[in-house]
């Protein structure tokens, strides 16, 4: 049974302003979405899954129709504040979705394969979609959870994944010599400076990093078993931070509590891409040109969906 790609597509992208999803980037209009499709396709994907919004269903239904249609086969989900589970409410000021595991979660009864997370808004390079592609083949489909659930991770240099244009969100991973992963820690304010690489920390000191850590860029590989899993976690933390109004539910933290736990193994496949993406407008005209680099290398034909 071929994978499937879940694309977490729900964010409005505050600091970008607009819904970046579907702004143009390639030669003929293509968005990094068409590219990041293109690229699981190509890779032996055989359906894709958008995360989204409810207001954007109309964007995206669209989108699919005119691209997609007969490439692969496309599902939506869509993330809604007032999804948790066991009955319980959100606090009355919460406007915020939970984060980007509550995303994931959202796709629970639409994902039934070994699946691939990645953002809407990043470029991962072909060869990280192949890697995860294969993977995930030889990975069950079966939602049961078994003893210690199989899951890995396209691992970027740190130095690879850093915009000029502002501070960046990174998941720093401790990685073992036989590339399992040990841990990883959500850094959400890292740049670079003219003395290196640093991330600003909630006390309001610079933690230095290296440009050769690897970091997760949210492009994750895991069966549905991971969604029983997810389940009780979920409960137990609303339960512990429900009541805060701007808390999140990352992805990293629930493969932390796996790793803890002894219920998972992670496979991380490092992977030798430039990041590219449009965390902010000024990002754009960068991505642009590199977009353009790749198809005059033949990397990507110049009309993605050309008939």
């Amino acid at each position: 049974m071929k994978p499937t790609l879940l694309v977490l597509a729900a964010g409005m992208g505050s600091r970008y302003g607009g819904l970046k999803q579907l702004d143009p980037v390639g030669p003929s209009g293509e968005t990094i979405l068409d590219y990041s499709v293109y690229d699981a396709i190509r890779a032996g994907f055989g359906k894709v899954v958008f995360v989204i919004r409810h207001d954007f269903e109309e964007a995206f239904r669209k989108l699919a129709d005119e691209k997609y249609r007969g490439r692969i086969k496309v599902d939506f989900a869509f993330q809604d504040l007032a999804d948790l589970p066991g009955g319980r409410k959100p606090p009355a000021a919460r406007v915020k979705p939970w984060g980007t595991a509550h995303a994931v979660r959202a796709a629970r009864d639409v994902v039934d394969t070994p699946f691939a997370l990645i953002n809407a808004d990043d470029f991962y390079g072909r060869n990280a979609y192949e890697a995860i592609a294969a993977h995930l083949g030889k990975c069950p489909s079966s939602r049961t959870p078994g003893p210690v659930e199989p899951v890995c991770m396209a691992g970027f240099r740190l130095a690879q994944t850093l915009s000029e244009n502002g501070s960046v969100a990174r998941g720093v991973c401790d990685v073992s010599p036989d590339g399992r992963l040990r841990g990883v820690v959500e850094r959400t304010k890292i740049s670079r400076t003219a003395e290196g690489v640093f991330n600003e920390e909630p006390d309001g000191s610079k933690l230095r990093l290296s440009p050769d850590d690897i970091v997760s860029m949210n492009f994750w590989g895991f069966t549905p078993a991971i969604f029983p899993l997810m389940e009780s976690m979920f409960g137990e933390w609303l339960d512990a931070h429900g009541g805060e109004e701007k808390s999140e539910w990352y992805i990293p933290f629930v493969v932390n509590e796996l790793l803890e736990n002894g219920r998972a193994e992670v496979d991380v496949l490092r992977v030798d891409s430039r990041w590219f993406g449009v965390t902010y407008r000024e990002d754009k005209p960068t991505t642009v040109a590199a977009i353009n680099a790749l198809v005059e290398n033949g990397e990507y034909p110049k009309s993605l969906w050309k008939a």
